[in-house]
């Protein structure tokens, strides 16, 4: 008769050994997520937004808006399809155009006016932070399965770190219930 894996050995084993196996891309999924989280703090990661003139409807059409962008020497000979990004914020009057080569060009939408060039960072970080800085193969056969198992991990790890608590608390309970009963049992003197 096989004698098989108690499932708390088991799930340790899986907590073990998963851990090993997920690190590398767990260490950079973590490193990148916290760097994520931080992009509107730190301007190194991804540029602050600057402001344009006036908020509203730009009475400028999208391409003079391009035109304005492209007058930068990061964004020279930039196509529309080789844009990574457009991004509208009429609540401040600016308009960002994001290249391929990671420069940002923000341009007032009621002037043209250049109002910040940068380099964006938070698009890399973030395709490092998916695996899709890779390539989509290991997106899908690294970094989601990486995920998965962590997502594994966080259920055993919860799972054993209940489980002691667990017994002891029945323990406690099986106990009073024994004295409980060992007390009713013994009879009282006649008097």
């Amino acid at each position: 008769m096989g004698v098989g894996l108690k499932p708390q050995i088991l799930l340790r084993k899986i907590h073990h050994w998963g851990s090993i196996i997920i690190a590398l891309p767990l260490l950079l999924m973590i490193g990148a997520g916290i760097l994520l989280m931080l992009k509107k703090e730190v301007v190194w990661i991804q540029p602050e937004t600057v402001r344009g003139e006036q908020s509203g409807v730009p009475p400028l059409s999208l391409e003079q808006l391009f035109e304005s962008a492209k007058s930068v020497p990061e964004a020279v000979g930039w196509q529309w399809h080789e844009l990574e990004r457009v991004d509208f914020k009429p609540g401040k009057g600016v308009v960002k155009f994001v290249g391929s080569n990671n420069f940002e060009v923000q341009v007032d939408t009621h002037s043209g006016e250049i109002l910040q060039v940068a380099y964006r960072r938070s698009d890399i970080i973030e395709s490092l932070h998916d695996g899709s800085f890779f390539s989509d193969t290991t997106k899908l056969f690294i970094f989601l399965p990486a995920g998965i198992v962590l997502f594994i991990l966080w259920g055993t790890g919860i799972y054993l770190f209940f489980l002691p608590r667990l017994k002891k608390r029945q323990k406690k309970i099986a106990s009073r219930e024994h004295k409980s009963i060992a007390h009713k049992g013994v009879r009282q003197p006649a008097e």
